[in-house]
C-alpha cells in the first residue's frame, strides 16, 4: 500500500524548542530552524532527503519520534484503505504545522507512524 512513498521527515516531540534548536543547529551543526505556525513555534530542517521536524509537545519514551510518509496526494483514499485494513487511525486527517495534511496511526506495537501531503496535492486520487 505504501510501496510508491518514501519516509519525507522524521518528527520529534520536544519539551523545550530552544534547548532541541540549540542541540541540533550548534551541537549536531544541522541546518535546522525555527518557524511559526497556527499552533505556535516549531522547528525543521532538511537533512539530505530526509526533513526533521520538531513540536514541542509533552511526550513520553516511546511517543517519538515518529516516521514520516510523503505522499503525493491522495490522503484520504490512503486513511480509508488504512481503517478498512484494521490499522488503529490515532490522529484523523487534519492540518499539519505547514499547511499540508497529516493522518497518524499506530502499529501493532504502538509505534506511531504517519502520513503527510502537502497542502497543494489532492485530498483523493
Amino acid at each position: 500500500m505504501l510501496s510508491n512513498c518514501k519516509v519525507g521527515a522524521i518528527v520529534f516531540f520536544v519539551t523545550d524548542l530552544a534547548r532541541s534548536m540549540t542541540f541540533y543547529r550548534e551541537t549536531l551543526g544541522l541546518p535546522i530552524k525555527t518557524l511559526d505556525s497556527h499552533d505556535g513555534p516549531w522547528g525543521m530542517g532538511d537533512v539530505g532527503d530526509l526533513t526533521l521536524v520538531f513540536i514541542p509537545r509533552p511526550a513520553k519514551a516511546g511517543d517519538t519520534p515518529v516516521v514520516v510518509f510523503a505522499l503525493d496526494g491522495g490522503i484520504d483514499d490512503y486513511a480509508d484503505a488504512l481503517a478498512a485494513r484494521g490499522v488503529e487511525i490515532v490522529v484523523p486527517v487534519s492540518e499539519a504545522p505547514d499547511g499540508g495534511l497529516s493522518l497518524d496511526f499506530a502499529d501493532p506495537d504502538r509505534n506511531m507512524l504517519s502520513l503527510y501531503q502537502p497542502a497543494d496535492a489532492p485530498r483523493r486520487k
